[in-house]
């Protein structure tokens, strides 16, 4: 069976559950929950069936340890899990009326940055997926680079979500250059729409035709409720998301970039050239299974993304 690497980091999501302020200044009650992109697309592969291992680095601290254990409850491998005595990575995240999550990080000397290379994959692994802060935060962002180009030219599979979070990214225009950069290691980028107009700013912009002529074969674009955007060299479609109550958005992304690498599991095409021989339909096919797990998703709250059993036969 084909295995899926996902690099990057597990972080703990402290979550206000009022906006700052309200009752008479008082601070909202806090509620921890796992989290981090790359974390939450493991859980959420795991939790379809598809044979799934973490790469990261992670903190021995009691949150390392709930970290490690999550993993794990959901099926997901943990051997090439690095541990580090340095504490977890926090994320304070709002949220917003509706539903939308706002964060503030505290990563300065903490575990998950201090990634060293795992080296080679082993041949079972397919697919390899990036994205989020360890993208941004050094030295672990140069890590997984050059682990993205190893796999690239390796001929596996390579998926990136960057998941921007601009607070924590020092110089924009720097970034953005980095990301146009590994546009050419990449097979299928996921990013929101939003994501995708801070990347497109500035003299280091770029946009998905961009990515797509330096060798991208599918770009598809989150727009919250309005559903997912696909765009390949030779067409783009519009995918509806599904109607729900939004408890919150917190991990909806992940959950859709988990569901894509499911799908092409399940479809048999965990490999660079597999994806290239998808054809427009079914690039839709996989973008209507990623909005209903997303649907499941954000109908709970925080990062908790369905298991296969609630998919109802998918």
């Amino acid at each position: 069976m084909s295995e899926i690497v996902v690099c990057g980091e597990a972080l703990v999501d402290v979550v206000a559950t009022a906006p700052p302020g309200v009752g008479g200044g008082q601070l909202p009650p806090l509620q921890p929950a796992l989290g981090g992109g790359p974390f939450n697309v493991a859980i959420t592969l795991g939790r379809l069936g598809s044979e799934v291992s973490f790469c990261s680095a992670v903190s021995t601290d009691d949150y390392g340890e709930a970290i490690m254990s999550a993993l794990r409850h959901s099926g997901v491998g943990t051997t090439l899990v690095q541990r580090h005595a340095e504490p977890t990575s926090l994320a304070l995240a709002t949220i917003g009326a509706d539903g939308s999550a706002h964060y503030s990080f505290y990563v300065e000397g903490t575990a998950d940055r201090l990634v060293t290379d795992p080296g080679p994959f082993a041949p079972t692994v397919a697919a390899v997926g990036f994205g989020t802060l360890s993208l941004v935060l050094e030295p672990g962002a140069s890590v997984y680079e050059s682990t993205m180009r190893r796999c690239h030219e390796e001929g596996r599979l390579v998926v990136c979500d960057p998941n921007i979070r601009a607070a924590v990214i020092e110089d924009a225009d720097a970034y953005r250059a980095r990301f146009a950069s590994w546009m050419n290691a990449v097979d299928v980028v996921k990013l929101s729409d939003a994501d995708a107009e801070w990347l497109g700013r500035g003299p280091n912009g770029s946009r998905p035709a961009d990515w797509l002529d330096a060798g991208v074969c599918a770009v598809l674009v989150t727009a919250g409720a309005d559903g997912i955007d696909v765009v390949t060299a030779s067409n783009s479609s519009h995918i509806p998301a599904p109607q729900v109550a939004v408890a919150d958005t917190i991990g909806a992304g992940d959950s859709i970039m988990g569901a894509i690498l499911h799908h092409l599991d399940r479809a048999g095409a965990l490999s660079s050239s597999a994806v290239r021989d998808l054809d427009d339909e079914q690039w839709r096919e996989v973008a209507r299974f990623a909005v209903k797990v997303a649907g499941i998703t954000v109908s709970h709250p925080g990062a908790d993304p369905p298991w296969a059993s609630e998919l109802g036969g998918d």
